[in-house]
């Protein structure tokens, strides 16, 4: 990347996205963080400048900065990406891990963070702002929304469509054709074989609908 990176958060998936960038031989400016106990702080000799929405920081966003949302809660990952879009009239880059595979044929939105050893099959697409933890598999012709988060060694089969703001935990496997629904959220391990709604959480083998 030509212009030096800016990430948005210091914790979570902020190490593992410097990483990537370092990889890449891209530049990473600093991160910023609303908690103020990490300001002046380093992550790997790279500093913690200041807070999220520090109007010094921002203005550097687009003109000489471009910008990756390192937050792990979908909604206020969401509302940095608003931030962006609005304020500064650009996209979170992507965090793409070298050694993720990747097909030619797939589709790939921004502000993605994916990481080591992901396979992304031939004609399948993934939306914006999207988290795919290492050896996460999405195999071909799956459809993943946006602000998806999905674990690590999770298996998203062929022909698989996922709605905006899933929650799939690590290990997790979902068979062939299957629709996940908006903003549900399946737990680590569990194997789904059937449709689930939007917003139910569930839980086990075969995945079943947890009460609330």
């Amino acid at each position: 990347m030509e212009k030096p990176i800016i990430i948005f958060g210091a914790k979570g998936i902020a190490h593992p996205a410097l990483e990537i960038f370092n990889s890449h031989d891209a530049v990473v400016y600093g991160f910023l963080d609303d908690d103020a106990s990490l300001h002046q702080k380093e992550i790997n000799n790279v500093a913690i400048l200041g807070k999220l929405e520090d109007d010094g920081f921002l203005k550097l966003i687009g003109k000489k900065c471009e910008a990756f949302v390192a937050v792990d809660d979908p909604k206020y990952r969401e509302s940095l990406v608003k931030l962006l879009n609005e304020r500064r009239k650009v996209q979170p880059v992507n965090a793409l891990h070298r050694l993720a595979y990747i097909s030619t044929d797939a589709g790939i939105g921004h502000g993605n963070f994916i990481n080591a050893k992901v396979t992304i099959g031939a004609g399948a697409e993934i939306g914006n702002h999207c988290i795919l933890h290492t050896n996460a598999t999405i195999e071909h012709q799956a459809k993943i929304g946006d602000f998806v988060q999905v674990g690590a060694g999770a298996v998203i089969n062929s022909g698989v469509t996922i709605e905006n703001g899933v929650f799939i935990g690590s290990g997790v496997t979902i068979v062939s054709g299957v629709k996940i629904g908006k903003n549900a959220r399946i737990g680590a391990g569990s194997v789904v074989i059937a449709d689930i709604e939007a917003k139910q959480t569930v839980f086990g083998n075969p995945a079943q609908v947890i009460d609330k």
